[in-house]
């Protein structure tokens, strides 16, 4: 329970899954030898042996569809793409089969697949290295969606990720692996799929997932300062997508802001917005708000980054302008 990093977070449930079951491997693109191009498996391979920490060819698709027949015959594969840009290579092998096994055999196979994906920007590498493809995944039905944005989550629900018996997506922050510290909470993770309070506060809800939580918290702390409480809400996975907590809090707020690091035209943001104009009009005492990225690619240079994907400054001024209204 010390004090860790994401990355060895992410490394930690890596080993406490593998040491507790035996069907558990990792695979990927010099996952062993190397340790991974950003060290998360990193001595996995001197302890647990080539048999279950296994460098790929350099394919995606290859990769993704034969973890997916492992899957299918009983073992639980994971996966990690080097930068989640990369996983558009394997969508077939994602969408077509393994997101639709469980349902076209009526249940008699299923997939425990993780696939891990660092994504995202923050690390200053380009356009082709730092999309958040998030959407994508929540838009696919068979699918779970993961976006930790803390260390202890990060840990937890990576392990309930590799205990589940249907494929997940499971998202991580480049940007965050070693930027971020914290303690491994002492318990058993997250109950199911439910979102956090990361904040608590009665003005305004904010709804976000993966790095930009810590970025909605400070954006926070800055409006707390000017006497407007903002609630901050993590909502862990994008789907399934925990409704109850958006709607228990809007009830408390009647303001709500959706904050995404992917592209906001056509985002996971203007789903939470929908349904919550849909199904929690009554309670809305403004318009929704979506603060995500501009619809350009991510550029070199954190200067210029921070023209496009959400700052703490923009997400602020966008709750104040929301809290007067």
């Amino acid at each position: 329970m010390r004090e860790v990093k994401y990355a060895e977070a992410v490394r930690a449930a890596l080993e406490a899954e593998m040491a507790a079951d035996e069907s558990v491997v990792v695979m990927g693109e010099e996952v062993a030898a190397l340790g991974g191009v950003f060290t998360v498996t990193q001595g996995l391979l001197d302890r647990f042996g080539d048999d279950r920490v296994l460098d790929s060819p350099i394919s995606e698709a290859g990769v993704v569809g034969f973890a997916i027949g492992a899957a299918a015959e009983g073992m639980r594969p994971v996966v990690e793409i080097m930068f989640s840009d990369f996983v558009l290579l394997a969508l077939d092998q994602i969408i077509n089969l393994g997101a639709k096994i469980r349902y076209m055999s009526n249940g008699q196979f299923s997939v425990p697949l993780t696939i891990r994906m660092p994504g995202g920007g923050g690390t200053n590498h380009g356009p082709q290295h730092s999309q958040s493809l998030e959407s994508l995944f929540a838009h696919v039905p068979g699918l779970v969606v993961a976006m930790p944005s803390n260390v202890s989550d990060a840990y937890w629900m990576l392990r309930h990720a590799i205990r589940s018996d249907d494929p997940v997506i499971f998202l991580e922050s480049k940007n965050l692996y070693f930027r971020t510290s914290g303690d491994i909470d002492a318990r058993t993770g997250p109950d199911g799929f439910g979102a956090r309070v990361a904040r608590p506060g009665g003005d305004v809800t904010v709804v976000s997932a993966g790095r930009m939580v810590e970025r909605c918290v400070l954006a926070a702390d800055e409006l707390a300062a000017e006497g407007v409480a903002c609630e901050v809400i993590d909502l862990r996975y994008l789907w399934p997508l925990d409704t109850a907590s958006i709607e228990a809090s809007l009830r408390r707020t009647g303001k709500l802001a959706v904050v995404s690091e992917a592209v906001e035209f056509c985002g996971w943001g203007g789903e939470v917005a929908a349904w919550a104009g849909e199904h929690c009009f009554e309670s809305l005492d403004g318009p929704v708000v979506r603060v995500g990225a501009e619809r350009v690619p991510i550029p070199y240079g954190h200067a210029l980054e921070d023209e496009i994907v959400p700052t703490t400054d923009r997400i602020a001024g966008e709750l104040r302008k929301l809290a007067i209204y």
